[in-house]
């Protein structure tokens, strides 16, 4: 038998390694076979409610590493709040409308032109769900815990319903208007666009220089005066109608050298431009403020039954062009309000596929809009209009799906009208919190500045858009009419509109003044699909008896404040008069490893499944709360490998904790916060207010923050301190003596605590060490309540005393260091340590109630008063000498005594060590020990 036979070396079956990629698929399984999400629920049912209500990712592919950041930061917000006393159901969602399907099915090989649109959609819906069933297993992988027995789906007749009735709502309230107006227009995917449905990419295009001749001056320019305009869209010279100047910017009329004609130039362009067109030397013939120009007219370049007209508006600046900007209202935001204000033609000359018409002139029609640049510049350079060109790079809008150019393109299409309930949008955002807190103000400016929104899209895969038009063309947006409409598709789904007659689909015996003959016809165009998932609150919260509105937490990519965010937030304030959130919180953007964009032409992406094979998800989950979300996120295979070391050291020390409570009770053997040893209670103090600080992390979603606190809490608090000093306790001390129980019974309230702390973030893990703890009743971890902040008393004075102690300690260890470094000790527990202090200090150690020997880890301690030191090095105001140990050591504890030998039965033994052997060891194994 060996001495190390009498030690209470901890023994667990909990494995040191976790085999996360075989045995979490095992675990997951058994959490959906035991039905533990509505298990959960069940126990929390009569308390308060917490929502947070999902934002719909797009049911297309599997899933990425964005996705994977979305979902886990959502479970972990919902799996805490359930465990701190909240009602807190999950029902995710997806988003299945859109062009993304439409585009899948035509490289399958069908043809939507060619295909009755009933069918088409039928074709669509199957893809579509056949991509939830995919995207929900990916999930799924990720250990999330939701009702995904019962998801929300935008194609569920019962949403599209909903989503009706918002409109319904809008429109009874004079929210819903026809217009004709430029809107997004991707010619790639024959629709226009929302604003969310736009990304900017920088290209390289042909700006033009040009000139306008002055047709009617108005006795304050002559007719051999020319207005020189420029464009960086050459294309849209065909729908020319005006030239717009900034009302209190200064332009001069000039005469180059040379020159018969004179030109108006803003002044403080002058200089800039004159040497693009030649003009070494010129006269400044007058100058005029643009006000003083107004409604002078000049003639098209080219087109003589056409007249442009000189107009004022505030977008004209000086930053770059000549201070005259070319205005076609068919072709752009600016120029529409502008000629729209002063009674312009709105001529729009490019068709949905982004093909000339014929009212762009013979030369034109047919011809794709950017090849024709070549074109514009020679019908200038035969009228002698043509000044100069030159190639610009700037940011320009794209189509986010395709990937491909937009341009503005003025088409009748339907719009809600944000500017008519702005203001209350905007308040609305004063009741709202922001997780970070500039997002407020991202919003609020995205909402201010934003126009109206077109809801309207010439394609055929999502919920039509419920209107009728009556014989007289006069659109009927009729809320009974509407509501009828929603009741159909919640019985039958959106379907029965495209498989229906106008009349099949209004009241039985409908008619009204504008259809004397009772004959209608129906809207071909679809919904926006971003009012399909801005309708969300409506179509779950107020469809689902568990969900309330509004919403506690929305919680999305940054992306989404001017996409999911941003629409929710105007249908609701439009229904209701009230924001659909309460908390708003958004995250950045997943990067690689050198902070590059992920992109799969880069091979940069990294696959959450793969990780989960090859490293496990809960290495995935916890690098999800190691990054600031708040901003982009780097993400490589060697930042995950830092995170699994992390992960190694957390499951390690609760491997430890485990270990060495095998033997512990805690209903029977648990030492009192009031009867604990003294560095037992103080560490008692640190783990509760460990406790209290992650709490509040989780509460104010600061994920980062958790993350540092429990790698602190490990590897300060419980490594370098409370578990360095256990050894000589729970190790050597008699197994049910005081002094072992006591550091036991932190031992097990850490345990406890830190699991279920970390269970939101690794509940692979969490639940895996719940199945080594015998003695706690409940069969999942989840099933339990987080740690509660316990009432300790007043214990300032205890934790100023450990503060002041354990600065002490730090200057010992300097000494320790020190000699170490002078090779006069190796280990600290070859240490003899002498410390002279003053009388304070002294009674700051007695005050511990604690071995400070043990403290210290050193074998042997001696306390003598300050007075009597002579040539002692001060280390931080603490008198320190450092000598070697004296006596031997033991085999038990490793540290020197000066006794050893003094007990004839225990020649190797302190005294203190026999006295623990021969009380609490049977005489048989007593009889053997070497």
């Amino acid at each position: 038998m060996k001495y190390k036979d009498t030690l209470n070396l901890g023994k667990t079956a909990f494995p040191m390694r976790g085999s996360l990629p075989k045995t979490e698929p095992i675990r997951q399984q058994k959490w959906y076979d035991s039905d533990l999400y509505n298990q959960r629920l069940s126990q929390n049912e009569n308390k308060p409610h917490f929502n947070l209500h999902d934002g719909p990712p797009y049911a297309n592919g599997n899933i990425h590493l964005g996705h994977a950041l979305n979902k886990i930061s959502k479970d972990i917000i919902v799996r805490y709040k359930n465990m701190a006393g909240f009602y807190a159901p999950y029902v995710p969602g997806w988003d299945t409308h859109g062009l993304p399907i439409e585009q899948q099915l035509t490289k399958a090989g069908h043809d939507r032109k060619t295909m009755p649109k009933a069918e088409w959609r039928n074709l669509a819906k199957d893809f579509a769900l056949e991509q939830v069933d995919k995207q929900k297993n990916d999930f799924k992988r990720l250990g999330i815990m939701a009702d995904w027995q019962n998801p929300y789906i935008t194609l569920q007749p019962e949403f599209e319903a909903a989503q009706l009735r918002v409109f319904g709502e809008m429109a009874s309230k004079g929210y819903i208007f026809k217009g004709s107006k430029p809107v997004y227009w991707s010619w790639s995917s024959e629709s226009a666009l929302a604003e969310a449905e736009i990304e900017y990419h920088d290209i390289n295009s042909t700006s033009l220089y040009y000139a306008n001749q002055v047709k009617d001056g108005r006795g304050i320019l002559d007719s051999d005066t020319y207005f020189v305009v420029w464009t960086t869209t050459p294309f849209t010279v065909t729908a020319s109608r005006g030239i717009t100047l900034g009302p209190d910017m200064d332009y001069s009329v000039i005469q180059p050298a040379g020159e018969t004609r004179k030109f108006v130039v803003a002044t403080g362009r002058l200089e800039v431009i004159a040497p693009l067109f030649g003009w070494d030397k010129y006269k400044t013939l007058a100058t005029y403020k643009g006000e003083e120009l107004d409604r002078i007219t000049a003639y098209h370049p080219w087109d003589l039954d056409a007249e442009e007209l000189v107009m004022n508006a505030d977008h004209v600046t000086l930053d770059s062009g000549t201070g005259l900007v070319h205005t076609a209202p068919g072709f752009g935001e600016d120029d529409f309000n502008v000629g729209k204000q002063y009674g312009l033609e709105v001529v729009v000359t490019v068709d949905e596929k982004g093909y000339m018409t014929k009212n762009a002139g013979p030369d034109f029609e047919g011809k794709f809009y950017d090849d024709v640049v070549g074109l514009v510049i020679n019908k200038l350079t035969t009228a002698n209009l043509f000044l100069a060109k030159e190639k610009i790079t700037h940011s320009y809008p794209f189509d986010w799906r395709t990937k491909k150019p937009i341009i503005w393109r003025a088409v009748p299409q339907w719009f809600a009208s944000v500017g008519k309930f702005r203001q209350n949008i905007l308040d609305e955002l004063d009741h709202v919190n922001f997780f970070p807190e500039w997002g407020k103000k991202r919003l609020y400016n995205m909402i201010r500045d934003r126009g109206d929104w077109v809801i309207s899209r010439q394609r055929v895969w999502g919920v039509p858009l419920p209107i009728f038009y009556a014989e007289d063309k006069t659109p009927i947006l009729d809320q009974t009419i509407i509501n009828h409409v929603a009741d159909l598709f919640e019985a039958h789904g959106s379907n029965y509109w495209f498989e229906h007659e106008a009349k099949d689909l209004l009241p039985e015996g409908y008619t009204n003044a504008h259809s004397p003959h009772g004959q209608f016809t129906k809207e071909e165009d679809i919904m926006d699909v971003w009012f399909d998932s801005g309708s969300s609150w409506s179509g779950v919260m107020n469809t689902r008896d568990q969900l309330d509105y509004p919403a506690d937490l929305y919680l999305e990519g940054s992306d989404q404040y001017r996409g999911w965010f941003n629409s929710s937030l105007i249908t609701s304030v439009a229904v209701t008069g009230h924001a659909p959130y309460k908390n708003v919180l958004s995250q950045g953007f997943t990067l690689d490893g050198k902070g590059n964009k992920m992109s799969k032409s880069l091979g940069n992406t990294i696959s959450p499944l793969d990780v989960a094979d090859k490293m496990g998800i809960e290495i995935l989950r916890l690098w999800t709360i190691s990054v600031d979300t708040s901003q982009d996120m780097p993400v490589s295979n060697d930042i995950l490998k830092q995170v699994s070391e992390s992960y190694r050291k957390l499951r390690n020390t609760l491997r430890f904790l485990m270990a060495n409570t095998a033997d512990f009770n805690y209903t029977t053997d648990a030492i009192t916060f009031t009867d604990r040893a003294g560095h037992d209670q103080y560490f008692s103090v640190v783990l509760n207010n460990f406790i209290k600080n992650v709490r509040d992390s989780y509460d104010n979603y600061q994920f980062n923050d958790i993350f540092k606190r429990v790698i602190n809490f490990v590897n300060v608090d419980l490594s370098a301190f409370y578990l360095d000093i256990a050894k000589d306790v729970v190790y050597v001390e008699a197994p049910s003596g005081h002094a072992r129980r006591s550091m036991q019974t932190v031992f097990y309230e850490t345990l406890i605590a830190l699991t279920k702390l970390l269970l939101p973030v690794l509940p692979h893990t969490s639940e895996e060490v719940w199945e080594y703890l015998p003695h706690e009743k409940l069969g999942f971890a989840y099933l339990s309540d987080m740690p509660e902040v316990q009432n300790l008393g007043d214990t300032s004075k205890l934790l100023k005393n450990w503060s002041m102690f354990m600065s002490m300690r730090d200057a010992v260890n300097k000494a320790l260091e020190e000699a170490r470094t002078a090779e006069l000790i190796g280990k600290n527990a070859e240490a003899a340590l002498t410390l002279y202090l003053t009388t304070e200090q002294q009674q700051l150690l007695s005050d511990l109630n604690a071995n400070v020997r043990l403290l210290l880890m050193v074998s042997q301690l001696y306390i003598v008063d300050a007075k009597t030191a002579v040539d002692v090095k001060s280390y931080d105001g603490v008198l320190i000498s450092v000598k070697h140990a004296v006596g031997g050591v033991s085999p038990r504890d490793r540290m020197f005594h000066e006794d050893i030998g003094a007990d004839s039965s225990f020649p190797n033994l302190s005294k203190h060590e026999a006295d623990i052997i021969r009380e609490f060891y049977p005489e048989a194994l007593i009889e053997g020990l070497e």
